[in-house]
């Protein structure tokens, strides 16, 4: 299968969501060529490198769709590398190339109940699965913050019990999310789970989930985003050898 060109997207506007979330949105008539229906997968970025080196692409997830548009919320780290120094200066008008989408990562909604697991880097594509969910699903939510200001209201069926944890330096404590999901009571049948986090977080959880013996690996998905001190390209790498 042909992987589409990127294409070239317009900055509509930005948003501060939290201190430590910003939201753009992309759109443009490079947008009349973009699928449907495209909430929760993932782009490509690509950056111009400066002294003709080659560009560089980082990888984020679709939070919304509507016609002619996408956001994209990016975490904003002190030390952040070209995607979230882009975002900061940017201003509406300036253009970006975009490739994808990629596929998207949903949780099995036909399972009894749910557990999602997550970081703000992965708090888009929990948003969506969330807002996604049937309403009488019921199940949690662990999502590890920066700041307790970067709590958002989100979308999620009544019986979703959604657990915000603090982590002020986001890689550190690989333990945060793994504490919480441990207290977590199991509900009774089929639980479908997803979690996304930086690298070091995601082998705690794995190890943890994959011990379970009411939990079938064909229920879990688990995945890094990032991991602390290295770029998306050395993390890709991190990410093969570790499979």
């Amino acid at each position: 299968m042909t992987r589409p060109l990127p294409r070239e997207l317009t900055l509509l506007r930005k948003a501060q969501l939290t201190p430590n979330m910003l939201r753009v949105t992309l759109g443009g008539s490079a947008m009349a060529e973009f699928p449907a229906d495209q909430a929760s997968a993932y782009v490509k970025l690509i950056f111009a490198a400066q002294g003709g080196a080659r560009p560089v692409m980082r990888t984020y997830t679709v939070r919304a769709q509507r016609e002619a548009e996408i956001d994209i919320d990016f975490v904003i780290h002190q030390d952040g590398g070209p995607a979230s120094r882009w975002a900061l200066e940017a201003q509406p008008g300036d253009r970006i190339r975009v490739g994808g989408p990629g596929p998207k990562k949903m949780l099995d909604y036909s399972a009894d109940w749910f557990l999602i697991a997550g970081d703000m880097t992965a708090l888009p594509a929990i948003s969506v699965n969330l807002e996604q969910l049937p309403r009488d699903a019921r199940g949690y939510a662990v999502i590890e913050i920066i700041d307790q200001a970067d709590i958002q209201p989100l979308a999620a069926p009544d019986n979703i019990d959604i657990h915000w944890v603090l982590n002020p330096h986001p890689g550190t404590r690989d333990n945060v999310l793994l504490d919480q999901v441990q207290q977590l009571p199991w509900f009774e049948g089929r639980p479908s789970v997803w979690c996304a986090c930086e690298f070091s977080s995601m082998r705690r959880l794995r190890e943890h989930l994959r011990a379970r013996p009411e939990l079938d690996r064909s229920n879990l998905y688990i995945s890094s985003y990032w991991k602390l001190g290295v770029g998306e390209e050395a993390h890709k790498v991190l990410k093969r050898a570790d499979s």
